[in-house]
């Protein structure tokens, strides 16, 4: 199936769900109201994936939808920012992010201390092949992003098989539990009873800024969209432009800098694109949220969300059998670590789902989580994903060497 079959293909099952969601009919509220749309528009394209109709690995739609439309999204969804309603969050997503970032750093370790009292041969290995080497590069892509993983896979030196067995248990792992937190995020209302948490903040902050969306509403002309689209993708050329200056010079300039990962251009257009986005939030430009652009937005991250799942494959666990347990099993840890802490603190699921994908996915899927509550909180996914570049390199670190003293 070519890339242009695809991503028509990826538009019908969009709208098909979408659409069905919408329907006034019983049927499909009863069965909506357990199967979030968000997780199907993610589910069902791994379908294409997983019984081999699409390649994921060749595909060229997830480089053009994370590097064009991602960041022309976040501009998007950036116009009408509301900074003292974004304040009213408090710490305790700060705290979430903190959280998250400590129980992968910590749950690495418990994870190979666990299956080396059961199977030491999951965790063993000698020389480049020692699965400790593996597991510590996921451990900077799972706190961080992909340039902290190649960092420490620098730092580490794991055999080539190896590094490419663990990118595969990163992407099943890691999908899998994006998977669990979009459905999560239709079911919202309940965890927060059951985590005993007060959500009323994030509530507050979204009523706030729909009102204010309510306020400049209009119908939009051609005008208005053709202006929101050279907004988005203007500012995304801006992006791509400064990154290609930046992340070369510090590279190469910038040692100490290169240490926090601020080399990757990755970073600097995600970066550049949300503080342009909210340095046009001051100016006129924020009254193109009336005519649309967080819906111009919303539909470029229901692609994003559709191109990923094309990336899932449900059949990989019988590839790598043995390091897929061991992510689950780390996984578990953070999950459990989570959530205990959102209930000591009583943070809402909000705040433990977009603190955990902030790190577990990084920039590319945390906005998505955030705006799979309302479109208008996406960009504190990506603020919280940012932070993550800059711990996740050391933070990655401390955990490799607690894996290589916890491996048998």
């Amino acid at each position: 199936m070519t890339d242009t079959i695809t991503l028509g293909v990826l538009f019908l099952i969009l709208a098909a769900v979408l659409t069905s969601a919408d329907s006034s009919r019983p049927s499909w509220q009863t069965f909506y109201y357990y199967v979030p749309p968000t997780l199907l528009c993610y589910f069902l394209p791994s379908l294409l994936n997983t019984f081999g109709w699409v390649d994921a690995e060749n595909t060229a739609l997830y480089p053009v939808v994370s590097r064009i439309l991602l960041p022309a999204s976040l501009v998007l969804f950036t116009l009408s920012v509301d900074f003292k309603a974004f304040r009213r969050l408090g710490r305790k997503s700060i705290l979430m992010f903190a959280a998250s970032a400590i129980s992968i750093m910590l749950g690495g370790p418990l994870a190979v201390f666990v299956i080396a009292k059961v199977a030491p041969e999951l965790v063993g290995g000698e020389g480049p092949n020692a699965v400790w080497r593996g597991l510590a590069t996921l451990a900077g892509t799972w706190i961080g992003g992909g340039a902290n993983q190649t960092a420490l896979k620098e730092v580490f030196q794991p055999s080539s098989n190896l590094f490419s067995a663990i990118v595969t248990v990163d992407v099943f792992i890691s999908n899998l539990w994006l998977g669990v937190l979009l459905y999560g995020a239709g079911h919202s209302t309940a965890i927060d009873r059951w985590l005993r948490a007060d959500a009323s903040a994030v509530e507050e902050v979204r009523q706030r800024i729909q009102q204010q969306v309510d306020a400049i509403r209009k119908m939009p002309t051609a005008t208005d969209l053709v202006v929101i689209l050279a907004v988005g993708f203007g500012a995304t050329a801006v992006s791509h432009a400064l990154a290609d200056r930046i992340a070369p010079f510090i590279d190469t300039h910038s040692p100490l800098l290169s240490r926090f990962s601020l080399n990757a251009p990755f970073f600097w257009i995600v970066g550049l694109a949300t503080a342009i986005g909210i340095g046009l939030s001051f100016t006129r430009f924020r009254n193109l949220e009336g005519a649309g652009a967080s819906k111009v937005a919303t539909v470029f991250l229901y692609l994003m969300i559709a191109t990923i799942g094309l990336k899932m494959n449900i059949l990989a666990i019988a590839d790598h059998p043995g390091l897929i347990l061991v992510g689950l099993v780390w996984m578990f840890f953070h999950v459990l670590l989570m959530i205990g802490f959102s209930r000591l603190i009583r943070a809402p699921y909000f705040f433990l789902a977009v603190g955990s994908q902030a790190c577990i996915g990084g920039p590319a899927t945390a906005p998505i989580i955030a705006a799979a509550f309302h479109p208008v909180l996406a960009p504190v996914g990506v603020l919280m994903a940012i932070l993550g570049y800059a711990v996740g390199t050391y933070m990655g670190y401390v955990c490799g060497i607690l894996m290589q003293l916890a491996s048998p």
